[in-house]
């Protein structure tokens, strides 16, 4: 299977402290406390790794108390290809309120690279490309870095061959999202809700709005759309290939074919990186070259097997096999002009 390879602007080292019945302005006992290697890419990179498929990590990383990702990257046979910078991994506090299954974030600072530094990272992902690899540009940029960051690296894969997932937000999602540039679109977006509305300056209401929109960007250019939901699930949309179109049944089943995943009851240790977990078993599944709904299904169980686990780890493959074989999946086919939901069945 082709090597995977992850970029992380901004890793942060996961300082997880878990308490029931969190009471703000009070003194609470925390039940334990651990520290991973994360930030969105990083946390991609663990759950692929686990699933046994050979990835490669870069990004920018602070070489001061990198001690958890230089142990986690040989923990899980990962190739460390990041570049590393003045100053230490960013902290983030995860608050984790084991009675309410809730999951506060205090994020800090980050290290601020140079000029010099973003300019050597554009040059180790290019170094990196080949041709159908897939590339996970995933995560927040840091301070000074230019929000056209994503969309120029996205250019440069295309260029070489390779395909490419986006997993960020704001401003850079925004970019990201309104490229007019030839081989700029990504070839999988996996936004949240608040995360497409604010990307598309547009309130999303409801299922079909989602769908929609979905739509919209498949139409431009971008091959998988998948939202995540949170306790809702996740939905996926693709367009079908142009050569489905030549027979009648293909045409009148609709110009795209989509999913909506509900999310599987799994006891919660932290919900932290479930939809890096998600973002993993996407890219794992195209990368098998799965069916579209098999790809909803089991990245659907890539993010259930994540929540029993701090930090960015899954389950054995057999225990993913059996979450996928739970997971409740409808599968839907839209009509093109006007856009219409055609079918909508279980699988």
């Amino acid at each position: 299977m082709n090597t995977v390879v992850t970029v992380t602007p901004n890793p942060a080292l996961d300082q997880t402290v878990r308490v029931a019945n969190l009471a703000l302005g009070e003194v609470n006992l925390a039940a334990s406390l651990e520290f991973n290697a994360g930030g969105k890419g990083v946390n991609v990179a663990g759950c692929l790794a686990d699933y046994g498929i050979a990835t490669i990590v870069t990004g920018l990383l602070g070489r001061d108390d990198a001690t958890a990702f230089d142990a986690m990257f040989a923990d899980k046979q990962i190739v460390d290809r990041f570049v590393r910078i003045a100053g230490r991994p960013r902290i983030n506090v995860k608050l984790v309120d084991t009675a309410r299954d809730q999951t506060t974030d205090i994020n800090l600072a980050t290290s601020l690279p140079n000029a010099a530094d973003v300019d050597a990272l554009e040059r180790r992902v290019i170094e990196l490309a080949a041709p159908g690899r897939w590339f996970v540009l995933a995560g927040s940029l840091p301070p000074g870095v230019d929000v056209s960051f994503y969309r120029r690296l996205t250019r440069a894969l295309h260029a070489a061959g390779a395909q490419v997932a986006l997993d960020t937000s704001g401003a850079p999602l925004a970019d990201a999202l309104a490229a007019n540039e030839p081989g700029a679109l990504p070839d999988l977006v996996k936004p949240n809700r608040a995360e497409l509305e604010a990307a598309l300056d547009r309130s999303l209401a409801d299922d079909d709005a989602l769908i929609e929109a979905a739509c919209e960007l498949a139409e431009r250019g971008v091959k998988y759309v998948v939202v995540s939901l949170g306790e809702r699930g996740a939905l996926g949309v693709t367009r079908l290939h142009s050569e489905a179109h030549s027979s009648q049944a293909a045409a009148s089943a609709g110009a795209y074919e989509g999913w909506r995943a509900a999310p599987l009851r799994v006891p919660v240790a932290s919900t932290v990186g479930a939809g890096d977990a998600l973002v993993a078993g996407l890219v794992a599944s195209l990368a098998e070259k799965r069916p579209w709904h098999e790809v909803g299904r089991r990245a659907t169980a890539f993010a259930a097997g994540k929540l029993a686990r701090v930090g960015p780890h899954l389950p054995d493959r057999a225990t993913l096999d059996a979450l996928a074989a739970q997971v409740e999946l409808r599968t839907f086919s839209v009509a093109a002009n006007p856009l219409r939901v055609t079918q909508h069945q279980a699988v």
